[in-house]
């Protein structure tokens, strides 16, 4: 059996990442704030010497013991290139929101940039999708949708 935990965004600025959550989607505080620096995280993570930052944030829409959004700093983080929606791996981060428009205006005014444009489509004649791709603060791709 599994279920599913969190995701983990590595950021530049953990503290400000996690506003950014916050004040955008709703994301909730969980738990204390991490700083960790001991053998154990250097084994698991295979990085020698790892000293971390951060904290979790509760997804909204799946109650207090759904999912989190794990934000953390790494002491000394290894660059990476920009993300870019056919970039192989994991590329993006999705939202349910009740209007696309409005919620990428609270993410442009929060510190968040375009990416692509607002687009309607029908899928398979059964849903409407209202859906656009923005990157939050740290360039990591964001998805906005709402169906009907």
């Amino acid at each position: 059996m599994a279920a599913f935990g969190h995701v983990n965004i590595v950021a530049h600025d953990w503290r400000a990442l996690a506003a950014f959550y916050e004040s955008v989607f709703g994301c909730e505080p969980v738990g204390a704030e991490r700083d960790i620096s001991s053998d154990w995280v250097a084994r698991t993570t295979g990085v020698a010497g790892a000293h971390i930052r951060g904290r979790h944030l509760r997804l909204p829409g799946h109650g207090p013991d759904g999912p989190t959004l794990e934000i953390f700093s790494y002491e000394h983080p290894t660059p990476q290139s920009h993300p870019s929606a056919d970039r192989l791996g994991f590329t993006h981060i999705a939202f349910r929101v009740d209007d696309v428009p409005a919620t990428l205006e609270r993410l442009l005014e929060a510190g968040g940039q375009h990416l692509g444009e607002v687009v309607h489509a029908d899928v398979a004649g059964e849903s409407h999708l209202e859906v656009v791709y923005a990157r939050d603060p740290e360039g990591n791709i964001v998805e906005l949708q709402r169906w009907s």
